[in-house]
């Protein structure tokens, strides 16, 4: 080839960039909703594909070669824009953290499980005191018993719920610092 028809050919393959222009400009309006970022990126493909023509290997497959290159630089756009965090710099917002759930979880789990083993009248009466919340008159009138039975019900059961949860009392809860008499 000589200089002079490689000269015409590079003028038209910038006549047909530069006729490609506006269809650029309007899918990329599309994607991002802002003409002067639109315009940015459009301006950034045809750079791309000014310098990197000889890549095209088909002219039939121009177009989609260009919607390609617009493409690229549309991703390339949100990596440069992505936001790196270091994650040693993170507050935690959240009080509670999965350690939390996981240990108020094993609680909740520990009282059903000692509230269960209590004889049936003391479940009965505790579940509807303390977790529905009746008085101990309504207690008396719901199970038809005696409201001094009541009272010594939820007094035992308590009593019995106490000292079962007290078996479960987790180590790190206790004070390091506290002080034993040792005889």
């Amino acid at each position: 080839m000589t200089p002079l028809s490689l000269l015409q050919k590079r003028r038209a393959f910038k006549r047909r960039i530069e006729e490609f222009r506006p269809r650029l400009f309007r899918l990329a309006c599309s994607w991002c909703h802002n003409p002067d970022l639109a315009d940015d990126l459009v301006q950034e493909a045809l750079l791309k594909a000014l310098k990197n023509a000889q890549q095209l290997r088909d002219p039939e497959a121009f177009e989609s070669w260009l919607f390609s290159i617009l493409n690229n630089c549309w991703r390339d756009h949100f990596r440069r824009r992505r936001e790196i965090e270091d994650i040693d710099n993170v507050v935690l917002i959240e009080e509670m953290t999965p350690s939390h759930y996981a240990e108020q979880q094993n609680i909740v789990d520990k009282v059903r499980s000692a509230v269960a083993s209590l004889p049936a009248g003391q479940c009965q009466v505790l579940t509807l005191v303390d977790l529905e919340g009746l008085s101990y008159m309504e207690v008396a009138e719901v199970l038809e018993i005696p409201i001094g039975t009541v009272m010594s019900r939820l007094c035992r059961a308590r009593k019995t719920l106490a000292g079962k949860l007290l078996e479960f009392q987790p180590e790190q809860h206790q004070s390091p610092n506290r002080l034993r008499r040792v005889k």
